[in-house]
């Protein structure tokens, strides 16, 4: 069977060569359509190949009956990665343009090709648990040196483990949900602290990964495991308050301020889609402890963009841009240190890599990095300008891997503030 990821393959759909969902990408998300119910699809130019459809047509026999039709992808995840790749193998082949049994039989595309446009997009998996990292070294030196100062940027663990923190599975939220201006214990230079609409509302960029198999309470991960366990990715905005964080996180770390909202993109992209995109982590010194190391090349080389549109504006600007190839920890150290004490992993858990930041300015991945938090206000250009993100901002993240003539692409992570609710009396 042709290689899915070959550049020359073409579906017998038109698609661009700057759409994000050719035939070599082949992303899987849960979609709804008027007077049907949630499904799982595949991304396929602007159409959405329904696959619950075309496993009732008998073209889909490597997973059991009825798993495309649940309003979750966990199901299908669970059936482990040789289900995962021969599911891929069979879709690209009904999809190539020199293959007739979908092309040629327009009842059946009828029923399972659904015009994007025409459909609602759904969270694309349900979150058993999220947990978020702090692994780009120009990012964690950047906040260090805002919050502490450039002799102490760095705690001394940090070139030792991916530093992380279990956050709130509950408010992960698919593009396009609004996000509300939370709410917080703040405190204002030596007033006693007080009740009230954070201030000092951020961004981050990120990207995410699921898990999609399983591992076992006490038992560590060695890479072949770790590897087999991860499903796909995801584009990831872990809002964050930063002057409620400045307050509670001592000495315990990130807690309501960043548990009020997480955006993801609605189209996971599988790991097998990114297998031509791999690139290698940055030098990592000292050397990580056994357990932590790692052999072949372990990032990706994913160009992401953010787009902010004010109220006021009548089309946004691109105010950052980054790549995930950045990350000093990878996805896979970042799991296999995530189970190393024992924790066992589950499926439909999703992992945050961390804000992403470049070295250059127009690279950083945050607010408080764009503006240096406050002090050097980021122009948006026709007079306006922002520190933090104000009421009415629509934030947009973009995010693809450039192949020869085609791009595997993301979509969106895209939610826009809403004001906050008032503060209890």
């Amino acid at each position: 069977m042709t290689n899915p990821n070959d550049p020359k393959l073409r579906s017998f759909l038109e698609v661009a060569p700057d759409c994000d969902f050719p035939i070599q990408n082949l992303p899987y998300g849960v979609f709804s359509t008027a007077g049907a119910g949630a499904r799982v699809g595949v991304a396929i130019g602007d159409s959405i190949l329904d696959l619950a459809q075309i496993a009732l047509a008998g073209l889909l026999p490597e997973a059991p009956a009825g798993v495309f039709e649940a309003a979750a992808l966990n199901p299908f995840m669970a059936l482990g990665p040789d289900v995962w790749s021969a599911t891929r193998s069979r879709i690209s082949q009904l999809l190539r343009a020199d293959a007739p049994r979908l092309r040629d039989d327009a009842a059946l595309r009828a029923r399972a090709l659904v015009p994007m446009a025409q459909a609602k997009l759904h969270l694309p998996f349900e979150v058993s648990a999220f947990s978020d990292f702090y692994s780009s070294l120009q990012h964690a030196s950047n906040a260090g040196m805002i919050l502490r100062g450039p002799n102490a940027a760095l705690m001394p663990n940090w070139r030792h483990m991916p530093i992380g923190y279990n956050s709130r599975a509950s408010t992960v939220v698919v593009s396009g949900t609004p996000v509300r201006r939370p709410l917080g214990q703040l405190k204002i230079g030596d007033a006693a602290p007080v009740m009230g609409p954070c201030a000092k509302l951020d961004f981050e960029l990120e990207m995410g990964f699921v898990i999609g198999q399983p591992s076992t309470m006490g038992e560590m991960l060695d890479q072949a495991s770790a590897e087999r366990m991860i499903f796909g990715f995801v584009l990831l905005n872990d809002w964050s308050a930063r002057d409620i964080q400045a307050w509670e996180y001592q000495p315990l770390g990130p807690f309501l301020a960043k548990a009020f909202a997480t955006t993801i993109s609605p189209w996971v992209v599988t790991k097998e889609a990114l297998e031509p995109f791999r690139t290698a982590t940055p030098a990592q010194d000292p050397a990580p402890l056994p357990y932590l190391r790692q052999s072949g090349l372990q990032n990706y080389d994913v160009r992401l963009e953010v787009d902010l549109q004010t109220a006021g504006m009548s089309a946004p600007v691109t105010i950052s841009h980054s790549n995930f190839r950045y990350m000093y920890w990878s996805s896979l150290q970042q799991l296999m240190h995530h189970a190393s004490t024992g924790c066992a992993m589950s499926v439909g858990d999703l992992l945050g890599s961390g804000t992403i930041s470049g070295d250059d300015k127009a690279e950083r991945g945050s607010m408080l990095e764009l503006s240096w938090n406050g002090t050097a206000p980021l122009a948006l250009g026709a007079g306006e300008t922002r520190s933090f993100l104000e009421d009415g901002d629509h934030l947009t993240f973009r995010g693809w891997a450039q192949g020869e003539g085609y791009r595997v692409g993301f979509g969106e992570a895209a939610g826009v503030v809403l004001p906050s609710l008032a503060a209890p009396m």
